[in-house]
């Protein structure tokens, strides 16, 4: 791994050693900033604060602090500052914050007006908007022109994968020169389960929503079910309350199976891992273009044979380890998994493999030093800019990866 060199005018330190080479990086003082809602729980997370607290390890040595809402006491990290979710003084006071911590980078996760809002009032950092799903794109000039305003104040954009990536350039082509891939990370450490020693088990994780197939895979179910007596399902689904109205019945008609099928609701992140840990085939059954697939990469991580709609970023996520579904049908989900289930060595070999290809190419370190590259860049280009500023005050923002 080639060492990165430090920037002119950052402070550099030691890094952990890899292999028998001890790396010097920069610090890039860096504000990670979660929307409104997120109380960076370590037993309740989302998927876009597990990425954030996975990517947190690999740069210890970087000057960090994360801003997130009051209501957990379970952070487990340094640096992590709590506001109001909500209220007047929310934005003040996380203004107040940052120029007293005087960022070079802030990383704004997901919010696109609270971003523009910063924006105008820290205007020395440099301002990145990480996305962990889509950007609107606009349905007509109207948009484009609303749409088009916000993201121009931004110096750079990140996606969690490639398909994220091209889908923002096609509709913005102007910005397409400030936005980068950062695909997500998993710590796989919790996860790893042998391929080999799997209970007949089908795992579903995911919101209790339309565009994650919920409907699709409850249907598809008693196919399988009643032809193999022997195995069981889990559905582990998150956010029930906001989506229970349209999930509960076709939840429901799996009922007649009892204990054969597990309903979940909202589980904790620690049961998630053991109920994967035990599954044979997975599934992630999306029926929209999926940003990345956290849940794939688990899934692939926890040693189980993963069924997938390919989906947006799903093929990023799995690579050609995955069972891929031409079409997300009732049929086709229960021909698939009929296959793997009548197939256990294809299975297992297809498992390993998915293992094998998570834990080299979405480990923790691999994917943080891409984010830290792109966290070097925007800094370097803010400092230049600001040097030019000096000379020309109507300079446009830009910024590259070198």
């Amino acid at each position: 791994m080639t060492a990165l060199r430090p920037l002119a005018s950052s402070p550099a330190r030691f890094s952990a050693p890899v292999g028998n080479i001890l790396q010097i990086r920069p610090r890039v003082r860096t504000a990670i900033l979660l929307p409104s809602g997120c109380r960076f729980s370590a037993a309740h997370p989302n998927s876009m604060e597990t990425v954030v607290r996975t990517l947190a390890a690999p740069l210890a040595d970087q000057d960090v602090r994360i801003f997130c809402c009051e209501g957990a006491e379970d952070h487990g990290l340094p640096g992590v500052e709590a506001l109001p979710s909500r209220g007047p003084e929310r934005l003040r006071l996380l203004a107040d914050r940052l120029r007293t911590f005087r960022p070079e980078v802030i990383e704004h996760h997901q919010q696109v007006r609270q971003a523009v809002a910063i924006r105008a009032l820290v205007p020395q950092a440099a301002h990145l908007l990480y996305r962990h799903n889509a950007l609107k794109a606009p349905r007509h000039w109207i948009d484009r022109w609303r749409y088009q305003n916000r993201y121009a104040a931004m110096d750079g954009f990140i996606f969690v994968s490639e398909a994220e990536r091209a889908a923002f350039a096609r509709a913005f082509p102007e910005l397409a020169d400030r936005a980068r891939s950062a695909p997500n990370p998993i710590d796989a450490t919790a996860w790893l389960a042998p391929p080999e020693q799997k209970q007949p088990l089908v795992a579903f994780a995911g919101r209790a929503m339309p565009e994650k197939g919920v409907d699709v895979l409850c249907a598809a179910l008693p196919a399988v079910l009643d032809r193999h007596p022997d195995w069981r399902a889990v559905l582990m689904l998150n956010d029930w309350d906001q989506h229970a109205g349209w999930a509960a019945p076709h939840v429901a008609a799996l009922g007649r199976y009892g204990s054969r099928v597990t309903v979940l609701k909202s589980a904790p992140l620690a049961e998630v891992r053991r109920q994967m840990r035990l599954a044979a085939i997975a599934l992630t059954p999306s029926t929209w273009a999926e940003p990345f697939g956290l849940t794939a990469v688990e899934a692939h991580a926890a040693g189980a044979a993963l069924i997938s709609s390919g989906r947006g970023g799903l093929r990023e996520a799995s690579g050609p380890h995955a069972l891929y579904v031409d079409e997300v049908t009732p049929g086709s989900l229960a021909r698939a998994m009929e296959h793997l289930i009548r197939h256990p060595l294809e299975r297992i070999e297809l498992a390993r493999a998915a293992q094998a290809y998570v834990l080299e190419t979405h480990s923790p370190v691999e994917r943080a030093n891409g984010l830290l590259r792109i966290r070097q860049a925007a800094a370097l280009a803010r400092r230049r800019r600001g040097a030019g500023e000096e000379k020309s005050p109507t300079r446009t923002p830009g910024w590259k990866v070198r």
